[in-house]
């Protein structure tokens, strides 16, 4: 740890730019602010309007769009100005990232500050964070042709990318940090394998449910209705019958509850399989962390729907999602050679 802290600070100082900027675009995307800049200006596009004209001119532009001429035709600029904060502080946040990792890599590379393998990480990880920022260039454009809003399917790859990338950064981080490998647990660690690509998968699935607004309705728990069988609250919106539980509002909410009991079942079963093990004192750490995580984000999750989404509530429950993902990732790598 003390040869590579400065690299560590590096990795870490990433992780929790990823963190903001995905609490930043959860602001965004609740506040319906994503399409509110309409071009894309790598450099010019950091400075926001900075006088009456140019805010005149980025309005005019918006105005050119399906969100502004079938959903916010009553906006003036004031109001289009609070949309444009969050989407132009989104991008910058991006810009910085991008800032922070390329600077700092090239002068650890120069000093040989990185070895072999690490350098192959960081260059993956280059690869993540390019591929993150035209994911999100992707996902509003598909917002600016007919419809006023973005797809589902590419906000859920923008949003899963930046999980994804996140949980990377954590783990090259922890491989300079715990470079001595404990004895594992061979099944102990693909069973938290398994429950890691099932947490991801619900992941996508929020980002489902906050693409297509599915929180908004069936406003109620255990029941999808309030008095009704789940069964009969699934709607069918589509044909065939399968696309509603990836397209559907109804199928889409459904599959993200049904989940929900499924990642908090395969913690609680990871945890009872390991009570009896010889574990390390950072294993347990890790472990117990999931239980405690998992249980708070399901809570999370029943309140935020009960609610029907208040801001501040969604953006909690998304915030909890992340330390969930940071608590399955540290536990994995603990029980990984």
């Amino acid at each position: 740890m003390k040869k590579n802290k400065y690299v560590v600070y590096w990795l870490l100082t990433g992780c929790m730019l990823i963190f903001i900027m995905v609490l930043v675009g959860g602001i965004t995307r609740l506040t319906h602010s994503g399409l509110s800049i309409s071009d894309y200006k790598l450099i010019h596009g950091t400075i926001p309007p900075m006088n009456e004209q140019e805010w005149q001119e980025a309005f005019d532009l918006y105005k050119q769009y399906p969100e502004y001429q079938k959903l916010n035709y009553h906006f003036g600029i004031e109001e289009f100005k609070d949309i444009y904060f969050w989407e132009w502080l989104h991008r910058v946040i991006g810009r910085f990232i991008g800032i922070v990792f390329i600077i700092p890599f090239l002068y650890f590379l120069a000093t040989k500050k990185l070895d072999k393998p690490t350098i192959k990480k960081s260059l993956i990880l280059l690869f993540m964070g390019g591929f993150q920022g035209f994911l999100g260039w992707y996902m509003v454009k598909s917002g600016l042709v007919d419809q006023p809003d973005v797809s589902h399917y590419r906000l859920a790859a923008h949003l899963t990318t930046a999980f994804i990338t996140f949980a990377y950064s954590m783990w090259v981080a922890l491989d300079l940090i715990y470079p001595n490998k404990k004895e594992i647990h061979k099944k102990t660690r693909n069973l938290i394998r398994a429950g890691l690509v099932v947490l991801l998968l619900q992941i996508i699935w929020g980002a489902f449910v906050a693409g297509l607004d599915a929180g908004f309705i069936h406003n109620h728990w255990p029941l999808m209705n309030e008095g009704k069988l789940i069964h009969q609250t699934v709607y069918i919106e589509q044909q065939p019958l399968i696309k509603n539980f990836y397209e559907g509002k109804s199928g889409v909410q459904f599959i993200h509850r049904y989940l929900a009991y499924i990642v908090v079942g395969f913690i609680v079963f990871i945890w009872y399989k390991t009570r009896k093990l010889q574990t390390t004192r950072l294993q347990e750490k890790g472990l117990l962390s999931l239980l405690a995580l998992v249980f708070v984000q399901f809570l999370l999750g029943v309140l935020t729907l009960i609610y029907a989404v208040p801001l501040w509530l969604g953006i909690v429950h998304q915030i909890g999602a992340f330390f969930l993902l940071a608590a399955m990732t540290f536990t994995l790598h603990r029980f990984t050679k």
